[in-house]
């Protein structure tokens, strides 16, 4: 099996896809033009990428393509519905990098309390500035609020109650019993968190449902001097909603992610908010611990060993949750070669699509069940038929599917 990493990978865990017996081609500066050009002429059957971001063009133009992992949580840096429509996996490693990500958060949390960089700036100038620096609040005692509690969220509250810290939250998937069991304070909202909150961290995943979703409602609910972190993604917050709040209220924002930052690695950014004084922002490094990168690596390395093993994808993120299955059709038979080659004929001549398909096999591997999930009834003459096709056939019955 071919394996192309088109990305950043440790060294060490390259030797370790080889020695799954892939062969395996690594180049990490593989993006846009190069990149598509590279699956098209290699055609490898896996597809490894971090960061970079892989579209329509570049899955269509790789025809034996089976799989795509991100190396990271988060797929929207690949073009998920094309990669379905043509039968590819997709796979992440979600949760790998929480720590990190955890840990930039409280980083910036301290920074801007501390106002660090400014402090290390005038340092470097020549500048002894004790008075104006020793004007910090602390934030033993003080309200954070956490938006979003998937995995990155659990790791800033267990942190947050190190230091001493009142949590509130809110998550989509969050209420009054989970958050007891957390040992924090729920709110209905992200606008009543904001009201509550003296510092507030995001941490959402990006979907439909979440681009935008902090905007001027939000920042309007904030207390006036409050802190706000985003180490999630730009997309989920309202950037000239933010620059108001910055303006209007005093609002205080350490930032990972920005809307115009560069695709590469290095480049020129433009972005007023990276230009405001009130903004102390790094450079979409979150998840760009050596822990955190091993980590994923290694998941990287779990799911394609798996899938050479099993043919299973573990993390897939584009299967159908619920397939237009109405009935279950059950072919008891012997385990003999093309048993249910008849089967299949029928059930297309019957104009009914498989939906899912498994077979099982017996101790002493005589006896098998195929179970096929179908998107319509099987008519009894057909169950006749299918009966009737094969002396290998035991029995068949078929059952509705609970809907």
């Amino acid at each position: 099996m071919k394996v192309l990493i088109a990305d950043k990978f440790p060294d060490e865990k390259i030797d370790e896809v080889k020695s799954l017996g892939c062969e395996t081609m690594y180049d990490q500066s593989l993006k846009g033009d190069s990149l598509l050009s590279a699956l098209h002429k290699q055609q490898p059957d896996v597809l490894i990428v971090r960061s970079t971001k892989v579209n329509a063009d570049m899955i269509r133009a790789d025809r034996g393509l089976s799989l795509i992992i991100r190396a990271g949580s988060g797929v929207n840096t690949i073009d998920v519905e094309t990669a379905s429509a043509r039968s590819i996996y997709i796979a992440n490693c979600p949760g790998k990098n929480a720590v990190a990500v955890a840990e930039l958060a409280f980083g910036l949390i301290l920074a801007l309390d501390r106002r660090i960089p400014d402090n290390v700036i005038q340092l470097r100038d020549g500048r002894w500035n004790k008075k104006e620096f020793s004007k910090a609040s602390g934030i033993s005692g003080r309200t954070l609020g956490v938006v979003g509690v998937g995995r990155i969220g659990k790791e800033v509250i267990s942190r947050a109650r190190a230091f001493g810290m009142h949590v509130i939250a809110w998550s989509r998937s969050l209420d009054q019993q989970k958050a007891r069991l957390l040992g924090i304070d729920y709110r209905k909202s992200p606008e009543a968190l904001a009201r509550d909150a003296d510092i507030v961290t995001i941490h959402l995943a990006l979907a439909p449902e979440t681009t935008g979703r902090i905007g001027d409602t939000f920042f309007q609910a904030m207390k006036p001097g409050a802190c706000f972190i985003n180490t999630s993604r730009a997309e989920v917050v309202d950037e000239r909603a933010l620059l108001r709040a910055i303006t209007e209220k005093g609002i205080r924002a350490g930032l990972d992610v920005f809307a115009e930052e560069p695709a590469a690695k290095e480049g020129a950014i433009k972005s007023s908010l990276a230009d405001s004084p009130k903004v102390y922002g790094t450079h979409h490094i979150g998840a760009s611990t050596e822990q955190a990168q091993n980590a994923v690596a290694g998941e990287t390395i779990r799911i394609l060993r798996e899938f050479l093993r099993t043919g299973k994808v573990a993390n897939c993120v584009n299967l159908m949750e619920r397939t237009p299955a109405r009935w279950l059709l059950s072919v008891h038979h012997r385990n003999r070669v093309g048993v249910l080659a008849g089967v299949l004929d029928i059930i297309r001549d019957a104009g009914i699509n498989i939906e899912i398909m498994e077979n099982i096999i017996f101790k002493g591997a005589d006896g098998a069940c195929a179970r096929i999930q179908l998107d319509g009834k099987i008519l009894d003459q057909n169950i006749k038929k299918i009966e009737n096709s094969n002396e290998d056939i035991l029995y068949v019955f078929q059952v509705e599917l609970g809907r």
